[in-house]
């Protein structure tokens, strides 16, 4: 196929300027803006027993939620809740179809923070429009400025947040102030500002269209139960312009009147006329502004609007169903597991390991010796002392430790141990249990069997 001549194969994507819409939509996408925004800037700032509340300090590896204190053989729980949030994520996009990223994504999120800025500074959207078409002059650069300075403040705000969550931001603050800021620390609050600016600046819907994967499979997780933005064509079409004293009826008209606000108010620039497309990020911004045309023509409401494909076919939708049945009920389970988890966690963690270089030993006056490596793990914050014992074997002792153990917080201490019982108590195998103590609190106490190996009977 031969290519035109001055044609190209490549075509910029064309600058989308969303019209500003209110409507009760608009307000929840404020409302969630707002409380998310708030939430990722105040949480860093909050103290909880002198500390940090929420800190992932990685170099001690110690991850601070509140009052909780994880640790690197917490793992476990992270990826539970790695689990949770992805299945929660299936669920209710098969209720509520993107219902995330129209008001919860951070891409969502603070690209409307950036556009409130490029509002405040450039105005409108006709005056925007206007604004990028006239030629450069004094107003224009000092609008475009005031915009720039916006944008890059808040980014670089938001990237020494990002390192506050990893480094006390307190600290950090001062740092800075007194330029005594590590490589990395610069390194990564300069990259999550400039991922910030350029994703939400500029970016912006190209992200949505063609670098997040969940636009693509959604999809799949979609049926003719699921709740979406639709708009009805059975009741808008034809559409045509009309005043507004005309009965659409009698003029063979819908009630669409091609006002194409819809397509202004999108963000990623479709058209929900033509049905629902990937780019389609769920903000209900549509319907907002059909609405807002429905009244004024005094036509229902509802043209545009959250409904699913039966709705649209005046059959029954059923929330209840079987892939919302698994999706609840593993959500109900994942859960549930890990709230158990987290309440029955014990803070000290006790590993037995068997030396396997030698069954037994035998020692004088019929005694049989096993050896052990015990890993005694304190998952609180300050050392703590632990009693080591042990049972499962009649007249079995321990020897290699005293009456007390100390362990540093979050440390690990490795204890050579040698467990000793009589010959005539110790033929075969057995069971018996180590068991460790807090001695300033007997119910903090973990146990862990192993096996005792002695003579063939």
């Amino acid at each position: 196929m031969n290519k035109p001549q001055g044609a190209s194969m490549y075509e910029s994507a064309k600058k989308i300027y969303p019209r500003e819409i209110g409507g009760r939509f608009d307000r929840l996408s404020k409302i969630a803006t707002v409380t998310l925004l708030g939430l990722f800037y105040i949480v860093p700032w909050l103290q909880w027993d002198e500390r940090q509340a929420v800190l992932f300090d990685l170099p001690a590896r110690k991850f601070y939620l509140v009052g909780l204190t994880l640790w690197p053989q917490d793992f476990p729980y992270l990826a539970l809740l790695l689990i949770i949030a992805a299945l929660s994520l299936f669920f209710f996009t098969a209720l509520a179809g993107r219902l995330f990223c129209g008001f919860a994504c951070p891409q969502t999120v603070w690209t409307e923070a950036f556009i409130w800025m490029e509002q405040f500074t450039e105005g409108t959207r006709s005056q925007r429009m206007k604004l990028d078409r006239a030629p450069w002059s004094l107003t224009k650069f000092r609008k475009k400025a005031s915009k720039q300075l916006l944008w890059i403040t808040f980014s670089m705000w938001t990237g020494f947040t990002f390192v506050g969550y990893f480094t006390e931001i307190r600290q950090l603050g001062l740092d800075i102030l007194g330029f005594s800021v590590g490589g990395w620390t610069l390194f990564w609050g300069l990259f999550y500002g400039f991922a910030t600016y350029g994703n939400a600046g500029y970016m912006r819907e190209q992200v949505c269209k063609y670098m997040c994967p969940y636009a693509r499979f959604q999809s799949a997780m979609f049926d003719r139960d699921t709740l979406i933005i639709s708009y009805d064509e059975e009741r808008g079409e034809p559409r045509g312009g009309r005043k507004r004293s005309v009965d659409p009826k009698e003029a063979g008209l819908g009630d669409c009147i091609d006002c194409q606000l819809c397509v202004q108010v999108c963000p990623t620039g479709i058209d929900i006329r033509e049905g629902l497309q990937y780019e389609c990020i769920a903000c209900a911004a549509c319907i907002d502004a059909c609405d807002s045309i429905m009244d004024r023509m005094k036509y229902p409401r509802g043209l545009v609007r959250y409904t699913t494909e039966h709705g649209l076919r005046h059959e029954s939708t059923r929330v209840i169903r079987p892939r919302t049945i698994v999706y609840a009920t593993l959500l109900t389970i994942l859960i549930g597991g890990l709230l158990t988890a987290m309440a029955t966690r014990t803070p000290v963690i006790l590993d037995v390991i068997r030396d396997r270089n030698s069954l037994y030993r035998e020692l004088p006056n019929d005694v049989i010796e096993n050896i052990y490596t015990l890993k005694v793990i304190n998952q609180s914050n300050d050392p703590r002392n632990f009693v080591l014992s042990i049972a499962g074997l009649e007249g079995i002792s321990l020897d290699g430790v005293g009456e007390q153990i100390t362990v540093d917080g979050g440390g690990v201490l490795s204890l050579p141990v040698r467990v000793r019982a009589d010959r005539d108590k110790a033929l075969g195998i057995h069971e018996i249990d180590f068991v460790v103590t807090a001695s300033d609190d007997p119910g903090v106490s973990v146990t862990e069997d192993s096996r005792f190996l002695g003579p063939t009977p």
